[in-house]
């Protein structure tokens, strides 16, 4: 009996280009998260090399020179083509796979590709396409031969993939398409919204920089069984969980995407509905990877994002995750936030701290209620136990004495009712 043969796809190898403008900037550090990028995508890193200039040379990314020591590096390394720390404009794509001979792909392009194999869900994969299109669509005299490259690797994966010789108008078409179901994907999470605005349940909205530990937070406090890795990108569709703390209060916690630096605007639109979990939110749990020598530099991402997306004056707790990982203690500080608490949601170090935080905090939005119910009412203080936090309860006489904290805006009604 032959035997079957397994085909496997080679491995891509690609050489990462970055432009540094001044001295100490932060091209060192994009350049390390763009080999992660790139490593998360499938591929691997040849070689780096950054080119010091006043600006993006307009034409080809890179200067003449550098342009020549590259094609010698792919030459040299065995690349199979490169990938730039920044985005690259139609004609900067065309000049540069005319010049080196070779895939010339750019950030924006590996993150949509991480994005085209995590999303799982309709919605994920409506906003992934969505992305990939306008992308596209702003680059096709530029994709110029790349267009009919069907051999697979990075940026050929994902629903937005499946057709890369469409033209302008069938793009346009699609991406009309796609925006109206994005629509009805809007209009269903507004319904959500009013739902729990009338059911008086608080949202908090998990944010932080892609692999801080969100998910492993959200896992830890209410066994969501969401996806946790240690890399980049590991969940990509939000998660909304109930999380019913010891006082008998509930809390929704949503997990949202992690931000990166220079995150592409195609995504930022593509995905505004889900990233606008954060704007809606009655407060914000910014988790932070303490253990990341950027931390600080991720954290002023996170508001830039923020800041961006429309979110100002919320309520903010920091968590500064990953203490486990953290050789001695150090002295971190988010002078932007109202809370900030030292955690390890991978050993459940400070989550009893973080459950009392939100307890608190629950608190504040409640007034107290004092009084007796008759009995002819006493299907109330089922209300009263959902939404707010019974403290005492006592049947008399004359009805039900009950004292808890509940809702302000539930407070007027129930307080009519008393005796």
């Amino acid at each position: 009996m032959a035997e079957s043969l397994k085909i496997e796809q080679a491995q891509e190898k690609v050489i990462l280009v970055g432009v540094s403008f001044r001295e100490g900037d932060d091209t060192r550090d994009s350049m390390i998260e763009l080999a992660e990028l790139v490593e998360t995508a499938g591929a691997e890193v040849a070689g780096t090399t950054v080119q010091s200039r006043d600006g993006i040379h307009p034409g080809t990314y890179v200067g003449s020179g550098k342009l020549q020591e590259i094609r010698q590096m792919i030459f040299d390394l065995q690349a199979t083509g490169i990938v730039c720390d920044d985005e690259l404009s139609p004609a900067q794509l065309r000049n540069m796979e005319k010049e080196l001979d070779c895939k010339v792909m750019d950030r924006t392009l590996v993150i949509l590709d991480i994005f085209a194999s995590r999303a799982s869900t309709s919605e994920g994969k409506i906003q992934v396409e969505l992305a990939q299109l306008r992308y596209r669509l702003s680059r096709l005299t530029g994709l110029g031969t790349s267009l009919s490259r069907l051999g697979g690797g990075i940026g050929t994966r994902g629903p937005g993939e499946k057709k890369l010789e469409m033209d302008r108008r069938l793009i346009k078409t699609r991406l009309s398409q796609l925006k109206r179901e994005l629509e009805e994907v809007r209009q269903h999470r507004e319904i959500t919204r009013g739902q729990r605005s009338r059911n008086h349940t608080k949202v908090a909205a998990i944010v932080g920089y892609t692999n801080a530990g969100k998910s492993t937070l959200l896992n830890r406090l209410t066994d969501a069984n969401v996806l946790e890795e240690d890399q980049l990108f590991a969940t990509l569709d939000p998660t909304t969980r109930n999380l019913r703390l010891d006082s008998g209060q509930e809390i929704l916690l949503t997990d949202t995407v992690g931000f990166i630096r220079k995150l592409p605007h195609h995504l930022i639109e593509a995905f505004r509905s889900t990233l606008e979990e954060a704007k809606y939110a009655d407060f914000i749990i910014h988790v932070v990877d303490a253990s990341n020598p950027q931390r600080e530099k991720q954290m002023h991402i996170v508001y830039e994002t923020l800041h961006n997306l429309g979110v100002e004056g919320k309520k903010i707790v920091t968590l500064f995750n990953k203490q486990d990982k953290l050789e001695q203690e150090e002295i971190i500080k988010d002078l932007k936030a109202d809370v900030t608490l030292k955690i390890s949601a991978a050993t459940g170090e400070g989550l009893t701290l973080v459950k009392e935080t939100l307890e608190e905090i629950l608190r504040e939005d409640k007034q107290l209620l004092e009084g007796v119910f008759p009995y002819s009412l006493a299907g109330q203080i089922s209300a009263v136990r959902k939404y707010g936090e019974l403290l005492e309860e006592e049947y008399r006489d004359n009805g039900i004495y009950v004292r808890a904290f509940v809702p302000v805006e539930m407070h007027p009604n129930l307080n009519g009712m008393l005796l």
